[in-house]
């Protein structure tokens, strides 16, 4: 499947939450279980991106949906 710049690689989906300004993220399953994680405004094949663990990704979400990370 093609990315964003149309070349093959893994299938990056944008947050339904991000704004129409450009301000998103992206997430993609990369080989050998991990998770990407992405600022969609940046661009070019050298873009970071953040790589997690299944467990870690799953942590992550478990912690989103606790609301382990409301700012006061």
């Amino acid at each position: 499947m093609a990315d964003a710049e149309g070349s093959a690689g893994p299938h990056w989906k944008k947050s339904s939450r991000s704004s129409h300004a450009g301000n998103c993220v992206e997430v993609a399953a990369l080989p050998e279980g991990v998770i990407g994680v992405r600022d969609s405004k940046e661009s070019g094949p050298d873009r970071a991106v953040l790589a997690f663990s299944r467990a870690g990704w799953d942590g992550f979400l478990m912690g989103v949906r606790a609301r382990e990370f409301e700012l006061p």
